[in-house]
């Protein structure tokens, strides 16, 4: 099984790191090897995407990937930015289907930004379309403005488009996933305001018919971000659009207690995927020692699961997370008065030692539901 690890920029490295080292406890006959994506990239090679690191990409059996970005490479023409690393990989590996399960485990009830009482429990998958939308809409770009309130003026414009098979594939990867939970899918939309998500409305309403047995809600992204603060555990699947999906993740990370605790899985139509942690490259802690590990080493567990068969391992990882949040470790950014402060180094560690060990948390174990 071979992996292609991409650990970019930032504290890609670090935390990229510790989930190899995990891996490489399991006893599995996994091939790793590792190229330039990103900043990185470009300083090696001149594009955040070179041809070497796409082609490896393309023939792993999977993708770990780390984070890219940086603020020093903001002044870059667009198409040599860090981020078109991430980009240019969903497209060129055909990945439409974004995973993000918003856990929060029983030891972080505390640390998530909302009370005990709203979060405790939390089990919340976040279905995101990644190759449409007005992240990938053409035309875009900056011309001299014929109508509106300043003609004549400089101004910029995106595209938001969605065709019928991207909506549909998605919507029956929703409904699927939701008949192995608790058999409801809320599709987030803006079709009040906008035709393509009017579109996107109808299309999942037509989906649905094909599965009667799954419960299926409509919901405006605005109200949807206030539901998720108000009352999240009434969400089970969430399906939504590239941009919608991407702000909604954000926000749903919080109420696990930190971004740092959200893994993700993109899957082309054969569950290849491409597996990297919710949160970005961090450049102002990069190099401390300090950033949390464990969404990277729990997307890991996802590629175990997803593309590489392995769901014995999968839960091996999973539960050994369990075990090191029950003993009281704690990065920054999950630390509360009672628990033990450790660095990404010390963290993936001790989640090495509990994988060996066959350790398992005394509370209930929750693992990802694929």
């Amino acid at each position: 099984m071979k992996i292609a690890v991409l650990p970019g920029d930032g504290i890609g490295t670090e935390i990229i790191a510790e989930a190899v080292k995990v891996l490489k406890v399991l006893d599995l006959p996994l091939e790793m090897e590792t190229a330039p994506v990103g900043g990185a990239a470009y300083e090696a090679a001149g594009h955040p995407l070179p041809e070497a690191t796409l082609k490896l990409a393309q023939q792993a059996d999977a993708v770990l990937f780390g984070a890219v970005g940086d603020w020093k490479y903001d002044k870059l023409e667009r198409a040599l930015r860090p981020e078109q690393a991430i980009l240019g990989l969903r497209k060129a590996l055909g990945l439409f289907a974004n995973f993000r399960p918003a856990i929060c485990y029983e030891q972080l009830t505390h640390a998530s930004s909302l009370k005990p009482e709203l979060v405790a429990g939390l089990d919340i998958l976040i279905i995101r379309e990644l190759t449409g939308d007005i992240y990938f809409g053409q035309p875009r770009g900056r011309r001299t403005a014929v109508d509106g309130h300043f003609p004549g003026s400089e101004e910029a414009f995106d595209t938001m488009r969605y065709s019928r098979p991207e909506i549909e594939r998605i919507a029956h990867v929703a409904f699927q996933a939701a008949r192995l939970r608790n058999r409801k899918v809320t599709s987030v939309d803006k079709a009040n305001v906008l035709e393509t998500f009017q579109f996107w409305k109808d299309v999942v309403t037509e989906v649905h018919a094909q599965y009667p047995d799954v419960e299926l809600e409509h919901m405006y992204v605005d109200n949807a971000a206030m539901q998720l603060v108000k009352a999240p555990k009434k969400f089970d699947v969430v399906v939504t659009g590239n941009m919608f999906g991407d702000i909604l993740s954000d926000e749903a990370a919080m109420l696990t207690g930190s971004i740092g605790m959200l893994p993700s899985a993109s899957l082309d139509k054969n569950n290849k995927g491409l597996y990297e942690p919710s949160h970005g490259s961090a450049p102002d802690i990069a190099g401390k020692g300090i950033a949390n590990p464990l969404a990277t080493i729990l997307s890991a567990a996802m590629m175990l699961k997803f593309s590489l068969h392995q769901p014995e391992a999968a839960a091996r990882i999973e539960q050994a997370v369990q075990a090191v949040l029950a003993q009281g470790l704690r990065t920054a950014d999950i630390w509360s008065e009672g628990t033990q402060k450790v660095s990404t180094r010390e963290m993936g560690d001790a989640v090495v030692a509990a994988v060996k060990a066959g350790t398992s948390a005394t509370a209930t174990t929750k693992t990802i539901k694929s």
